[in-house]
């Protein structure tokens, strides 16, 4: 691994540690020539593929879609930033746990909301609330006292 510092290319691995609830390892490296330290993740890599839309227009598959909607969904809740990180990293898993080359979008936005229903209600309307595309306040309504009934 090259040293992000002075450019060296052959660094030392000093420790390594499971990390993401053992999705992937963080290693620890040092530089033997400009003597810094610095951090390393490895991942498995996946196989890239494509998302159907509502349109039926494919596009590849975009993990910060997903984090940014539920971002936007959890706006002044009191959810952690390693909450929402695991929560995304659930539906990642299930969705590579597919092993398909395409997905439709309303697949993994169903995901999303089972995983945000179980987390924050709050959280779990403002998602359903957009990607269901609401018209009016009774299916709001409606969605809601679903929730309720549980």
């Amino acid at each position: 691994m090259k040293c992000p510092f002075c450019g060296e290319d052959d660094t030392r691995v000093i420790d390594s540690r499971p990390a993401d609830d053992n999705t992937s390892i963080r290693r620890r490296r040092h530089c033997d020539k400009c003597q810094k330290r610095f951090t390393t993740y490895e991942k498995v890599e996946v196989i890239p593929f494509m998302v159907i839309k509502k349109d039926m227009e494919r596009q590849p598959y975009d993990r910060s879609k997903i984090e940014d909607g539920i971002l936007r969904s959890f706006h002044k809740r009191q959810v952690s930033p390693e909450e929402m990180q695991n929560l995304v990293d659930r539906v990642e898993s299930k969705i590579f746990g597919q092993e398909r080359k395409e997905i439709p979008s309303s697949y993994i936005g169903e995901l999303v909301m089972d995983e945000l229903k179980e987390l924050d209600a709050v959280a779990y309307v403002r998602f359903a609330s957009i990607y269901r595309e609401f018209k009016d306040v009774g299916t709001f309504m409606e969605e809601i006292k679903k929730i309720i009934d549980k």
